[in-house]
């Protein structure tokens, strides 16, 4: 046996993991019935969730609420803000909760032992023994409540997970998705929405919030894991005797339903807002959506993962492209999710006029029917395949730990079937078999079976309707309105002192005794020195290139990075779109959807884009690059430069009907972006009135280049032969030997590959830019503009940016500017924009290389309120104390930052931009040792440095209507966003 199993458990099964090299075990508690998934690895990066199931029975949000409210403070652990110190003072690789459409789960993770055994038991304690139930506040904080500061005043509602749900239903995409979900499953927990819609979050009572606490989080509905290098039977026994054994078996109902079948296809309308000035043309969202399967179905949904990109999603994908060729919306995308019981396949046309939903299904229909009888093409099928199997192989999740998707995985079958819980780490398999059916007729049956001849089928027709953002904040302002005249005077001073008692709460600082029950590390628990710099510069064929030399496992990351500083502005718009253009239009050799086989089959990706790199010195120095970037097998170097030569030499721009079609997505996507990160498209806005590094970005992806872009795609037929001689100019111009550096992360054998093919890839370069091709442009360095602009969106919150600089003012760099980012972030910003203000989100952040500031939040009901809570921070560090305790937990929380577990791929990333950036090991040792040994003088001193920023007087705001118009006087302009 490979577990050694307290006799607290009954072991059900154990298992060799082969894909992910590791061993699973599955047990349940004796006592109470609890579920523990376990797997033993030599990944020092453990990680730990206790996740529940909690189907919801309507839309008030309480499961996401109570998600929030648990981790504000617990019987062993009573401080109000306890998620935050643990935040503050823990070397976590990851802390945080999910709320699902029928779970809730709380993961944590740490590579330091004591780190993550604190975690756990705070963790634990917080979601079994919550102060919620002594504590209204924290209800009224997180969920909703009336807010009300005098008889006289405007009754409103706040509540932090109300504002962060106001946020999330302003993106008419996020709307589509909870509508074609809920669609297919009306009779189940799935046709409501956990998250909470805010119409209906009001509704939800104190009462019925603790009483789903009571039903749902007890260890006999729980879902316990725990992953990687770690004593398991020391973490099973500490488990059951902290806290499980106080608990008895309950029999809890949470299961969820299976939804029956439709006996034909279910329509639904919705609407969703635009500004009062937005024109409503061709704006409606068409969404086809099928119920395929459940969570057992393992190669089932691998299947449909496969022929949702063959079928919607690849470039030129036939379904997609016969929507397009139709004129049925301008950006087809699509959805497989497979997370829940059934699994949901969406295709939507973005930009679509509503009179054509008939035709949409019907060009669906015909064009499954025709390919279900002549079948797919071959070479499709084997690229896609290849494409997915390559990423699971990869397992490459980013900044995100391994065991943590790993382990969410597992959840998302083992909520339903616990029989092989861990099948979702078992795709190997499945990808074999799928391989050897693609000529057998298989996939052409499952279109027939699940696609054409399944009426468990909805259509989502969302349409747009201007100022309607408006008209429902006018009707809530009067039903607020209309409640509060019903009121009594004893009534309405109830709420007024509600409303003082709240603040009161949330004022009232921690005691210390309240802070000295959370866990902490010690300074010893530091690593004192940073993590590794992998930088080894050489030069092949007169060419620099920096080998990040690390173990891959025969993956090489090659990025090729061609200068294009001297790019003049008026092109920059066009050096992005050529990054949108390359690789998705045909070439002399091959079609674009051939080209994407031929990518798909011989390597993990190729990409085009547009980069800048910050230099140490300040934000005119900075280094603007072309990038061409892939991940390919060793054995594979040679096909990624062959389809690079392919791509670069041989790109045919002479489809306008292409070129159209790239262009209206690229101007789709960016809509999204607006709505889902408005948060970092504000901030670049306001660095560019500043910065020529900032100017650069937002000419290049923030809202100058929507822009262009939308300037371009209206006026098309007028413009496109001007279009493809810039983009053609641009390739001449850009791709020369002497622009190109290379980075390659890989190790000795595969960079010895990459050399060989390198020579040969060089050999085809022109040495350099033919100098009359820039003759005629105005090559100036870029000019910022201070605009200090207000930017309407048909959004119902703000993000409030403000930037500026501290090099421009004379202050150098220190490592206490890492630690003040943990203070306000986690304290200050926290405590009067999140905590008080309703937020859901601020941040701040202080560029080591080139002294960018800049400070944001994140679905804020708030404007002008955010904007002096910024403009206070001077004042606050003047006045700033801290015992040494408090500071110390600050330190850890900040190298906590600074030493997340890094991917190779991630590594060598890191490596080349501290290379770019003209920094050095030794800075990054300066900057530790500033960090572990700052003082509270320190920050104190920090003030004058943040008071000099915030009078430059940068600021940019992303939001609703009446917000921006209301608050006008803060900016020089105000303008729709769209």
């Amino acid at each position: 046996m490979k577990f050694d199993i307290p006799a607290q458990y009954q072991l059900v099964f154990e298992e060799k993991l082969e894909d992910i090299n590791g061993w699973g075990a599955y047990l349940v508690h004796k006592k109470t019935g609890a579920k523990i998934a376990l797997i033993s690895n030599d990944d020092t990066n453990k990680v730990f969730y206790i996740g529940f199931r909690t189907p919801p029975k309507n839309s008030t949000g309480v499961a996401h609420i109570l998600e929030h409210s648990v981790l504000c403070g617990s019987k062993n652990f009573p401080a109000k803000d306890l998620f935050i110190e643990l935040a503050k003072g823990s070397l976590n690789t990851f802390l945080n909760a999910m709320t699902y459409s029928d779970r809730t789960v709380y993961p944590v993770a740490s590579q330091n032992m004591q780190d993550f055994k604190n975690l756990m038991h705070v963790y634990l304690d917080a979601v079994f023994y919550p102060n919620i139930y002594d504590k209204k506040e924290i209800f009224e904080q997180e969920g909703w409540h009336y807010e009300l500061n005098s008889e006289e005043d405007e009754l409103k509602i706040n509540g932090v997970v109300y504002n962060e749900m106001k946020g999330a239903f302003s993106s008419p995409e996020q709307q589509l998705i909870r509508l074609n979900f809920n669609s297919l499953f009306p009779d189940t927990p799935y046709g409501v929405e956990s998250g909470g819609d805010p119409d209906f979050i009001p509704q939800l009572s104190y009462e019925e919030f603790l009483e789903f606490h009571k039903t749902y989080y007890h260890p006999a509905n729980s879902y316990i894991f725990l992953y990687g290098d770690m004593d398991f039977s020391e973490r099973l026994t500490w488990l059951d005797e902290a806290y499980l054994s106080h608990f008895d078996y309950i029999k809890i109902d949470s299961e969820i339903p299976l939804q029956k079948g439709f006996d034909s296809l279910k329509e639904i309308e919705a609407f969703y807002s635009l500004s009062e000035e937005e024109s409503p043309d061709e704006k409606t969202y068409l969404s086809l959506n099928v119920a395929i399967g459940n969570s057992k179905s393992k190669e089932l949904n691998l299947a449909f993962q496969i022929l949702d990109y063959v079928l919607f999603d690849a470039p030129g994908a036939p379904v997609k492209q016969a929507l397009l060729d139709k004129g049925i919306g301008k950006d087809i995308f699509s959805q497989f999710g497979v997370e829940y019981l059934q699994s949901v396949l969406s295709i939507v046309a973005k930009n679509a006029d509503e009179d054509k939903k008939h035709e949409f299904l019907s060009v669906i229909r015909e064009t499954l029917s025709r390919l279900a009888s002549d079948r797919l093409n071959e070479r499709s099928l084997q690229a896609a395949i290849n494409y997915f199997e390559f990423q699971y192989r990869e397992a490459d999740y980013g900044q995100l730990p391994k065991g943590l998707i790993y382990g969410l995985r597992v959840l998302s079958s083992w909520l339903y079937d616990d029989s092989d819980l861990f099948q979702n780490l078992k795709d190997s398999v499945h990808y074999s078999s799928l391989k050897e059916k693609i000529n057998s007729g298989f996939f052409e049956k499952l279109i027939k079976d699940y696609l054409l001849d399944n009426n468990h089928a909805s259509l989502v027709v969302l349409k747009p309707k201007a100022g309607y953002n408006k008209i429902r904040e006018g009707k809530l302002k009067e039903e607020l309105a209309e409640y509060k005249k019903g009121l009594s005077k004893g009534e309405i001073q109830r709420i007024i002192k509600e409303t003082v008692r709240l603040k009161e709460y949330q004022e009232e600082p921690l005691g210390k005794d309240e802070l000295e029950k959370i866990p902490m590390l010690t300074r010893e628990d530091i690593e004192p020195k940073p993590q590794p710099i992998y930088n080894e510069e050489k030069d092949i064929d007169g060419v620099k290139v920096i080998h990040h030399n690390l173990f891959t496992n025969e993956i090489a990351y090659i990025r090729l990075l061609f200068d294009i500083k001297d790019i003049p502005e008026e092109l920059l718009p066009y050096v992005s779109l050529l990054s949108f253009v390359l690789g998705y239009v045909d070439t002399e050799n091959y079609s674009y959807p051939e080209f994407t086989n031929e990518i798909n089959l011989h390597t993990g990706g190729l990409y085009t884009n547009v980069v800048s790199f910050a230099k140490k010195g300040g934000t005119n120095d900075y280094l603007p690059m072309f990038e061409i970037g892939t991940k390919v097998l060793y054995e594979k170097i040679p096909e990624s430069f062959r389809l690079t030569e392919e791509m670069i030499y041989r790109t045919d721009l002479r489809d306008y009907k292409r070129l159209k079609e790239i262009i209206d997505e690229v101007k789709s996507r960016m809509q999204m972006r607006f709505k889902s990160s408005g948060h970092s498209v504000a901030v670049n806005r306001a660095m560019s009135y500043y910065s020529e590094h900032g100017l650069f970005k937002e000419l290049t992806q923030g809202i100058s280049f929507y822009k262009f872009i939308d300037d371009i795609s209206v006026n098309f037929g007028l413009m496109k032969d001007t279009i493809i001689a810039k983009l053609k100019e641009l390739i001449e111009i850009i791709f020369a030997k002497n622009r190109l550096m290379v980075s390659i992360t890989a190790e000795d054998e595969g960079f010895k590959l990459f050399s060989q093919s390198f020579m040969q890839f060089t050999r085809g370069l022109k040495e350099e830019t033919p100098k009359n091709l820039l003759k005629g442009y105005k090559c100036a360095p870029l000019s910022p503009k201070c605009l200090n602009e207000g930017f309407k969106a048909a959004m119902q919150v703000q993000y409030v940016a403000r930037a500026g600089n501290f090099l421009s003012k004379g202050y150098k760099y220190t490592g206490a500017l890492k630690v003040l980012r943990t203070i306000l972030s986690y304290d200050y910003l926290w405590n009067h924009i999140r905590i008080k203000g309703g937020a859901y989100g601020c941040m701040c952040g202080f560029s080591a290389v080139d002294g960018d500031v800049y400070f944001v939040s994140y679905r804020d009901p708030k404007l002008e309120e955010t904007n002096t809570v910024y403009e206070n921070i001077p004042e606050y560090l003047k006045n700033f104390t801290i015992d040494e305790k408090e500071l110390l937990k600050r330190i850890i929380g900040t190298i906590s930052t600074l030493d997340t577990p890094l991917t190779p791929q991630a590594s060598g990333a890191r490596s080349l931009s501290i290379y770019l950036a003209g920094q050095t090991y030794d800075d990054l040792v300066k900057e530790r040792d500033e960090i572990i040994n700052v003082t509270q003088e320190d920050i104190r001193a920090l003030s004058g440095l943040i008071r000099a920023v915030l009078d430059q007087g940068y600021i940019c705001v992303i939001g609703n209507e009446t917000a921006v118009e209301e608050n006008s006087e803060l900016f020089n302009d105000v303008k729709n966003l769209m």
